[in-house]
């Protein structure tokens, strides 16, 4: 049985809200920031970077601009590549994207070490921040 992503706002739900692909882009590079400062404290920068790469990857097979980024040389907990591929997609596409690579990336967490941990560790970050004035809102790092 495969894990499922905590309940969280998808971006599907934000794209319903008019927000176009580069507020979506802003939110989602906002969230993994969040995921980042969550668990590199605890799996490192580059287990988060392997993970997020593998994630994009394995999204990449139906998003072709996420598996371009995969190929790409990624640092660790910086993702402008992330922002300007979703920026060029329709709010729909983006939004669809930044789903699916966060329930990959969720699902490859979880099973390496478990569903309850997994969500545990992720559950501050699953939030989307708040989009205001056009601009995904930066929650202070914890």
């Amino acid at each position: 049985m495969q894990p499922e992503a905590p309940n969280i706002t998808t971006f599907v739900q934000l794209a319903a809200r008019d927000a176009d692909a580069s507020r979506i882009a802003e939110a989602a590079v906002a969230q993994w920031s969040n995921i980042d400062a969550a668990l590199s404290p605890i799996i490192g920068q580059s287990g988060v970077a392997a993970l997020f790469k593998r994630s994009l990857r394995l999204t990449g097979v139906n998003y072709p601009r996420l598996h371009a980024l995969s190929e790409s040389t990624l640092r660790p907990g910086d993702h402008p590549g992330l922002r300007a591929a979703l920026s060029q997609e329709t709010a729909l596409d983006a939004a669809a994207a930044s789903d699916a690579l966060l329930r990959t990336f969720h699902e490859l967490l979880a099973n390496l070490i478990g569903d309850s941990l997994a969500e545990r560790l992720l559950r501050s970050a699953w939030n989307l921040p708040s989009i205001e004035n056009g601009h995904a809102a930066r929650e202070p790092a914890p």
